[in-house]
């Protein structure tokens, strides 16, 4: 099965609903729902999420989103290995992409998905927009 790591932008345009991007998160999560894909989330992505959904939701229904959207994705612990890596690559400007990028690294995923693709310009793995890997998806890679 293909597995992908979703960063936390895409995840927060599926729970927040977002108008210009949620319907393709939607379409991403539910292939894992439909059980075509992996998605594997950063530990850091749960308690990140959490803390921007405070914007638009109160927190108590904050935990109930992510309670239900927890049943649709793995999460990988975020470990001293993946910190010690993301604090020492001067590839990444942004300390949280360089967490996302170890943790697909580390768990073995074969596409990470993120809107902001020119974070990852040095990515070993393949980097998508979650509009592009849907595409790329219906043609079967």
């Amino acid at each position: 099965m293909i597995k992908i790591l979703v960063d936390t932008n895409v995840i927060i345009d599926l729970l927040a609903k977002r108008e210009k991007f949620y319907l393709d998160s939607l379409h991403l999560f539910s292939l894992a729902d439909q059980g075509k894909i992996q998605i594997i989330i950063s530990t850091l992505s749960i308690a990140n999420t959490h803390y921007l959904l405070n914007d638009v939701m109160k927190m108590k229904e904050a935990r109930v989103v992510i309670r239900k959207f927890k049943v649709l994705v793995d999460s990988y612990a975020l470990s001293d290995k993946i910190i010690e890596l993301s604090l020492n690559d001067k590839n990444f400007k942004d300390f949280e992409d360089g967490i996302q990028y170890y943790t697909a690294l580390e768990a073995n995923c074969n596409a990470i998905i993120t809107r902001n693709t020119k974070d990852f310009k040095n990515s070993s793995i393949p980097v998508f927009r979650p509009k592009e890997y849907l595409v790329k998806m219906r043609g079967g890679f």
